[in-house]
């Protein structure tokens, strides 16, 4: 397989599950232990996230823009909006800058991700379950309602998507879930924190790697593939998912949580994964 082919096969896979309860980072370990992929500078998975991140920007440009202006305006609902974003988004920031390198070492294998998947899905299930929500007619979110404590307890729970397996935005939704916000909130809510968290992360990773761009099977031809496939196919998933839970739940996510963990253990066990 070429390394162009490998470039695009990951950027969809990274499009497509970003924003997902599904995990992302799960999907490209294990996508990279199927097709070969190997990646000595551990940058590529991480950049091409950029690519999903410009999809929500673009998809979202109007409501951020909406929100500057309302900020510069004094506005005290647009205030709140960015400070929620600030607040939600430094227990991630901190535990990433402080383990990374020791998570990277210990828990980067699709057994992690495995057993990950599973107990998020067990999880997400149990959330969203005991709630009795109506989304029929929930079609846009109510992002002035969220409050700095509720988006303090999301940054919380978005922080545990530090291990492989665990959806940075399942962990944040099931955390908007628990704090009181409708499903399109917390959902809406989870994809522009994705914004910091996760265009902060690739910039770093690029700053950190540029001396490692090299290191990349096809070199940073296979970089801008990826990124370009990956902002594709992310903006359709976010525009699928933002209608799909106006009208569904997420249960459907938790039961291909376990399925998806079940078959990474099977894999595992007949010597396709390692």
């Amino acid at each position: 397989m070429t390394p162009e082919l490998q470039a695009v096969i990951l950027g969809v896979v990274e499009g497509l599950t970003e924003f997902l309860p599904v995990s992302s980072t799960g999907h490209l370990i294990v996508a990279e232990s199927l097709i070969g992929y190997r990646d000595t500078g551990e940058v590529f998975t991480v950049v091409i996230q950029l690519g999903a991140i410009l999809a929500v920007i673009l998809y979202y440009w109007r409501q951020l823009t909406g929100q500057l202006t309302r900020l510069l305006r004094g506005s005290a609902p647009a205030r709140t909006f960015w400070l929620n974003l600030i607040v939600a988004s430094i227990p991630a920031a901190v535990l990433g800058l402080l383990l990374e390198k020791a998570i990277k070492a210990a828990l980067f294998s699709p057994l992690t991700v495995a057993i990950s998947a599973i107990v998020g899905g067990v999880i997400l299930w149990w959330v969203d379950t005991r709630r009795h929500e109506v989304t029929v007619e929930l079609t846009e979110p109510d992002l002035d309602s969220v409050t700095t404590r509720q988006a303090a307890l999301i940054g919380v729970a978005q922080a545990v998507a530090i291990i492989p397996g665990v959806s940075r935005s399942g962990a944040s939704i099931v955390g908007g879930l628990l704090t009181g916000l409708n499903r399109v909130t917390a959902t809406a809510f989870s994809f522009f924190l994705g914004i910091p968290i996760l265009g902060g992360a690739g910039l770093y990773s690029l700053y950190k790697a540029r001396h490692a761009l090299g290191s990349i099977p096809g070199g940073s031809s296979t970089l801008v593939i990826g990124t370009v496939v990956a902002f594709v196919t992310a903006l359709v998933s976010v525009t699928w998912l933002l209608r799909y839970v106006s009208t569904h739940d997420f249960r459907g996510f938790a039961v291909y949580r376990v399925v998806m963990g079940a078959v990474i253990l099977a894999l595992l066990a007949a010597g396709v994964l390692h």
